[in-house]
């Protein structure tokens, strides 16, 4: 009984061991065993959410690819695998089915066949895809991570959780881009796949199928190869329309166009240390192969596009079981051949003729609508124009007008001041002559003392003038007399003493 417990124990710690990693609600956790599917172990930072689940997708016991799943599309956003190759056997194409994603509690541990997840759930596609959503519609599950790509042949690769809804000429066409760039172009520049690591994924649009699945605006593709001393990364972009061609561009602009811009890989997979000169390499082919998708398209031929395919095609058809087939049969199938094969070439020509037609009836109405166009739009610019300069001129029609009104209005100013000038002085010289003549008695009035004053100040000098010549002239005289006085009374006394 002991035994038996411990084995019980080991049974759950096992299925609890191989639960982890597997799907995980965080978005900041990695994809635990998966983690070795991207470049250095680093899962793209900035794609998931806590809405998104990260699935390491396991077969037969062993982990296969990476891939965030977005329940609320109900689409993969991208898968991550390493693209060494390995001979490749067929593959019975059974679509497969995640248990866990619907109900965490699920004891599968892998991926199992739908029918068995209906017999053991209840809830089985509350949270992910299913095959009856792709009944009787225009879309078929396209893989991200396609079969072709990887290095071991097993049915993991056909899980609805790696899918997602294409058209069927978009998804030929797909898997004929991946094919060609992964043998021509990606594989050949990097030790032959060894450390290339790539990402597939997928960009929601806003269109549904049923209401409940996805539809992607674009897929993309982004390689990494880490060579040491000869590395390089690239991205790959093809849009849902299946008339335009895959897009090559660098891994950093592939970022800007997806949500929240993400890293894909880390340290822009040591971009210091990538090889310019075999990126121009690879980009020769893959101009290479964009010329060949442009042929296809411009031929309007399916032969080209199933012999590129050919490697697909067999891997992803479904192997029919082997059964005995009767005489009968045989003979009815032999003589039905030719038939059929008839049958199917008016088929290919009608399309040809009928595709011709309306590709040459669309150039035709395309050139009509751009002659029309460009008519319009030379009308519609002249008479742009003209109107325009009718309303500049209509708007400047009352500036000019003040501008005259104040050019007259000056001049009649500069006229009367003029006129006021004159008039100013005219009338200024009676008033002069008349202020003159009044004031002239307060002038003399005022004069006639300062005269008076004058000539009594001129007489009393005259007399005083009179009597001072008349004193200094006696003056004069008395002293001349008193000289000659002198003389004469000294020369007697002299005389006298003389004679004594």
């Amino acid at each position: 009984m002991g035994t038996a417990r411990w084995l019980a124990l080991g049974s759950l710690l096992a299925l609890a061991w191989l639960l982890e990693g597997r799907l995980v609600g965080d978005g900041e956790a990695g994809f635990g065993e998966c983690d070795k599917f991207f470049y250095a172990e680093t899962p793209p930072a900035g794609l998931a959410t806590a809405s998104h689940v990260k699935i390491c997708q396991r077969f037969e016991g062993a982990a296969r690819f990476a891939t965030l799943y977005s329940p609320g599309d109900r689409i993969p956003l991208f898968s991550a695998f390493r693209a060494a190759r390995a001979p490749s056997r067929r593959a019975e194409q059974r679509w497969l089915v995640e248990p866990q994603i619907d109900d965490p509690n699920s004891s599968f541990v892998e991926v199992i066949n739908e029918a068995e997840a209906i017999a053991s759930m209840n809830n089985l596609g509350s949270k992910q895809a299913l095959n009856t959503d792709y009944l009787d519609s225009d879309y078929q599950r396209g893989q991200l991570y396609p079969l072709p790509l990887n290095n071991d042949p097993q049915m993991a690769a056909f899980a609805l959780t790696n899918s997602a809804p294409m058209t069927q000429s978009f998804q030929e066409r797909w898997y004929m881009n991946l094919n060609s760039l992964m043998d021509r172009a990606l594989v050949p520049h990097c030790g032959d796949g060894e450390d290339l690591y790539l990402l597939t994924g997928a960009v929601p649009s806003d269109h549904r199928v049923k209401d409940r699945v996805t539809v992607p605006e674009f897929v993309w593709l982004a390689a990494c190869c880490a060579v040491p001393g000869g590395g390089w990364a690239m991205g790959f972009v093809k849009h849902t329309q299946d008339s335009d061609i895959i897009e090559d561009v660098m891994v950093k602009d592939l970022e800007k166009l997806l949500p929240s811009n993400p890293q894909l890989f880390h340290n822009n997979c040591g971009e210091t240390e990538q090889d310019t000169e075999k990126m121009k390499k690879i980009l020769e082919m893959v101009n290479q192969v964009q010329d060949e998708e442009r042929k296809v398209q411009s031929q309007g031929s399916s032969i080209p596009l199933s012999s590129t395919r050919s490697k697909t095609d067999a891997l992803l058809a479904p192997e029919p079981p082997e059964e005995s087939s009767s005489f009968l049969g045989k003979f009815l199938g032999f003589i039905a051949t030719p038939f059929i094969k008839l049958l199917q070439l008016m088929y290919y020509l009608v399309v040809a003729i009928l595709k011709n037609i309306g590709c040459l009836l669309w150039y035709v109405t395309k050139q009509v609508i751009n002659s029309t166009g460009s008519s319009l739009y030379h009308l519609g610019s002249a008479t742009v124009s003209y109107f325009a300069a009718i309303g500049e001129e209509l708007v400047s029609i009352p500036w000019k007008v003040l501008k005259v009104v104040g050019k007259i209005i000056r001049a009649v100013l500069r006229i009367l001041c003029c006129l006021l000038k004159a008039v100013c002085r005219i009338l200024g010289i009676p008033v002069r002559v008349l202020l003159d003549v009044a004031t002239f008695p307060v002038y003399t009035m005022g004069a006639i003392p300062v005269v008076c004053k004058d000539i009594a100040v001129g007489l009393g000098g005259t007399i005083s003038l009179i009597f001072d010549t008349a004193f200094g002239t006696m003056g004069s005289l008395f002293q001349v007399v008193l000289s000659v006085f002198q003389r004469i009374g000294y020369k007697v006394t002299f005389d006298n003493s003389g004679e004594l």
